[in-house]
């Protein structure tokens, strides 16, 4: 219980702490704006990384190199913990912005710093609303700004992390639409961090393994029709491929 508390106050701790820090980054913006967004990427990066070392997971990277470093992408991964966002944000080379449930903008502070970021809210219950997301993530990937979406649509829940969820279609336009690389990203054993056994957080052997790039208009006419299937087929080789890393 002391690592979830000790989360906790540096998670409620910093939101109420960086109100002076959100009005630094304003007046920054208003001369400088990529300077501004570098500077809030930054900023938390460094809280997450040091969350993660609270949390005691040993964590192994595998593939970042795959990332390219000179243009935007759309990161796509499965989704089992609150934490997956912490392991995979903390890694981002460059701008980036997540897709999130639209239950979080309501949240003060927290929906301030996600707007700093880039990040989007969608509404899974609103096809219309949800479309106009995809459409913004279209447009900020276009502008250089990569995107990160897990494409199950909610955190999967199941007892073998190697039952995914399906994943949503819709998801993939910011690739198609925009014309960036996708990248496969497999995270094993995240929810052994804090879901598996709550309220208690633990230390855990955790796997980011990143695939290759896939450039959907390099894919065969049936692979790029199945898209979503085709970059969880991918996902799902590389879980399976990490599994006794984390036994």
């Amino acid at each position: 219980m002391i690592r979830f508390i000790i989360v906790c106050i540096c998670v409620i701790g910093y939101l109420i702490l960086s109100i002076p820090i959100l009005l630094a980054e304003w007046v920054v913006g208003k001369f400088n704006r990529r300077a501004k967004d570098i500077s809030s990427l930054r900023i938390i990066q460094t809280v997450f990384k040091f969350i993660l070392k609270v949390t005691g997971a040993d964590i192994t990277i595998i593939g970042h190199e795959n990332v390219p470093k000179d243009q935007a992408v759309l990161y796509i991964g499965n989704h089992r913990s609150f934490f997956d966002i912490l392991l995979t944000y903390v890694l981002c080379p460059d701008l980036t912005g997540y897709v999130a449930k639209k239950e979080m903008e309501p949240i003060p502070l927290l929906s301030t710093w996600m707007r700093y970021l880039h990040c989007l809210f969608l509404d899974r219950k609103d096809i219309k609303e949800g479309m106009k997301t995809i459409l913004t993530a279209i447009e900020k990937v276009k502008s250089g700004i990569s995107i990160c979406i897990f494409p199950e649509g909610t955190r999967n829940k199941g007892a073998d992390e190697l039952e995914l969820l399906p994943f949503h279609d819709g998801s993939f336009k910011i690739a198609t639409k925009s014309g960036c690389p996708i990248i496969p990203m497999a995270i094993s054993n995240s929810a052994e961090i804090f879901e598996n056994h709550f309220p208690k957080i633990k230390p855990c052997k955790v796997v980011v393994e990143y695939g290759k790039p896939i450039y959907p208009e390099e894919l065969s006419r049936e692979d790029k029709k199945r898209l979503g299937a085709y970059t969880q087929g991918i996902i799902l080789e590389m879980l399976k491929k990490n599994r006794e890393m984390v036994e």
